[in-house]
C-alpha cells in the first residue's frame, strides 16, 4: 500500500489498552508547559495516529482553555473521555500527572533532605536566575495572544497594580476582571474577543473521531448523567475532607492544605503562573509552609519535570509538612508523601469533573463556545499578576538580603543570560534550565 493511500484509509480502532500505554508514555515525555504539552498531543494524535481530527480537537481545546485548571491535563481526560468513555477520560487524565507527582514526591525529598549539599546548592543558584526569566516570558507569551487593544492592557495594569501595590488578594483580582469582562462584553463585545486556538485547518487523512463523526452514545448530554457525575463529585471532595477533619482536626497541616488548594484548583485561570501568586500568599505569607526561597526553589523543580506545572503544588506540600512533621519527627517523609497526594488529588478533582459534566453538552452542540469576554478580561489580568510575579522572584534572587543588602551580580548574569536565550534565540526552557544549572553548579565550585 502506498504512502497516499495510507494517508486517505481510516486507522484501525483504537483499543482501552493501546490508549493506555499511550496516555502513559505521554505523561514521562509532556515537557514543556501546557503549550508544548497540547503540541505533543496535536502531533502525536492529529498528524501521526490519526484518532481524533483537527477540528474536533480544537473544539475540545477550546472547552478546556474557559475552565479553571490546567488545559493540558483537561484536554487528555477530554480526549481519553471522548474515545473510551470514562474510564478512558480518569486513566488520560491520571496518567498524564502520575509520572510528576512521583517524580516531585522524590525530588522534594532530595531538596529537604539534602539541599544543603554543595552540589545540589550549586544547581539551584543557577536554576533560580533561569526561573526568573521563565516567568517573565510567560508573561509575554499570554499578553501577546491577549492583549490586543489598550482596555485588555488597561486591565492588566489594574491587576498589576492591585496585587503590586495594594496587596489584594488574587481571588478579588479574578472576580473584579471577571466583572469588568462581563459589562465590557455587553458594551463592546468586539474588544474582548478570546483569541482561543484557531489554527488552520490541515487535511491529515480521515480519523477515527472525523469532523462529521457522530457523537458518540456515551458523549451525548443527559440531565441525569450530569446529576449524577455533580453528586459522585461532590461525594469525593467531600468524603475525603470530612475523614481529614475528624481524623487530624480542622487546624492540622493535611486539612488546611486541602482546602487551601480547592480553592486553588478553582482559580487557576490563565494556567499555573496566574494561581502562583495566590499559592504564594496562602502558602509563604499566610501559612508559613515554606519559605519565599523554597517556593523559588519548587517552581524550577516543576519546570524540570514532566507534566502541568501547577503540580509545584506537591513539592509545596511535601515540603510543608515536612518541616512542620505533620505526622510526627519519625515519619517526616511519610507526612510528606501524604500531603503531596492529599492536594494533587483536591487541586485537580475538579478538573476531572469540569470534563465529565460539560464535555457532552460541547461535544452534543458542536458550536463555537460563546461568553468568553469574562474569561478574556480575566487572562489578561493575569498578565499583571504574572509580571508582579516575576519581579518578586527576581527581588528575591539578585537583592537576597534586601535592596539595603549588596546585589548579586552572579544571578542577575545568569538571569540575563536566560532571558536572552528564551527571547531572543527562542531555546527551549529544558535546555535553558540546564545549561544554568550546570553554570550555577560551576560557579559555586568555584566559589568554594
Amino acid at each position: 500500500m502506498t504512502d497516499s493511500s495510507e494517508k486517505n484509509s481510516l486507522p484501525a480502532p483504537i483499543s482501552f489498552w493501546s490508549a493506555f500505554w499511550f496516555w502513559l508514555k505521554l505523561g514521562f515525555i509532556s515537557f514543556g508547559g501546557p503549550a508544548g504539552q497540547i503540541a505533543i498531543m496535536h502531533q502525536e494524535l492529529v498528524e501521526q495516529r490519526r484518532w481524533i481530527s483537527e477540528k474536533r480537537f480544537l473544539h475540545a481545546l477550546n472547552y478546556c482553555m474557559l475552565l479553571p485548571g490546567p488545559e493540558a491535563q483537561q484536554l487528555a481526560t477530554y480526549l481519553g473521555w471522548l474515545m473510551h468513555r470514562t474510564w478512558g477520560g480518569i486513566v488520560a487524565g491520571l496518567l498524564f500527572i502520575l509520572p510528576s507527582l512521583l517524580l516531585l514526591i522524590l525530588l522534594s525529598w532530595v531538596y529537604i533532605a539534602y539541599g544543603d549539599v554543595a552540589w545540589v546548592a550549586g544547581i539551584f543558584y543557577g536554576i533560580k536566575p533561569a526561573v526568573t526569566a521563565i516567568v517573565f516570558q510567560a508573561a509575554y507569551r499570554i499578553g501577546k495572544r491577549v492583549l490586543n487593544n489598550q482596555w485588555l492592557w488597561a486591565i492588566a495594569a489594574l491587576a498589576f497594580i492591585a496585587i503590586f501595590v495594594l496587596k489584594i488578594p488574587f481571588p478579588y483580582i479574578v472576580i473584579g476582571a471577571g466583572v469588568l469582562g462581563y459589562i465590557g462584553g455587553r458594551w463592546r463585545p468586539n474588544l474582548f474577543q478570546s483569541a482561543g486556538h484557531n489554527a488552520a485547518q490541515k487535511n491529515y487523512g480521515p480519523a477515527l473521531i472525523d469532523d462529521h463523526t457522530p457523537t458518540p452514545a456515551h458523549a451525548l448530554f443527559r440531565w441525569s448523567r450530569l446529576t449524577g457525575i455533580v453528586l459522585v463529585g461532590a461525594a469525593l471532595w467531600l468524603i475525603p475532607m470530612a475523614l481529614l477533619w475528624w481524623v487530624y482536626g480542622w487546624q492540622h497541616q493535611f486539612t488546611q492544605m486541602a482546602w487551601f488548594f480547592t480553592k486553588a484548583a478553582l482559580l487557576t485561570f490563565g494556567g499555573a503562573y496566574a494561581v502562583l501568586p495566590y499559592v504564594y500568599q496562602g502558602a509563604v505569607t499566610h501559612y508559613s509552609w515554606l519559605t519565599p526561597t523554597q517556593m523559588i526553589d519548587g517552581l524550577a523543580l516543576g519546570e524540570t519535570t514532566p507534566g502541568p506545572l501547577i503540580m509545584v503544588v506537591a513539592f509545596v506540600a511535601f515540603v510543608g509538612a515536612y518541616v512542620q512533621q505533620a505526622l510526627g519527627a519519625e515519619l517526616q517523609f511519610v507526612a510528606g508523601a501524604a500531603a503531596a497526594v492529599i492536594v494533587t488529588w483536591f487541586t485537580f478533582l475538579p478538573s476531572f469533573i469540569f470534563i465529565f459534566a460539560g464535555a457532552p453538552l460541547i461535544e452534543t452542540t458542536h458550536q463555537n463556545i460563546k461568553f468568553t469576554a469574562p474569561l478574556t478580561a480575566i487572562t489578561a489580568a493575569v498578565v499583571g499578576v504574572i509580571v508582579n510575579l516575576a519581579l518578586f522572584f527576581a527581588y528575591h534572587i539578585i537583592w537576597p538580603e534586601g535592596f539595603s543588602g549588596e546585589l548579586d551580580w552572579l544571578s542577575a548574569a545568569i538571569a540575563l543570560l536566560a532571558a536572552v536565550a528564551l527571547f531572543r534565540f527562542n531555546i527551549s526552557v529544558m535546555k535553558v534550565i540546564g545549561a544554568c544549572a550546570l553554570i550555577g553548579l560551576l560557579v559555586h565550585t568555584l566559589m568554594l
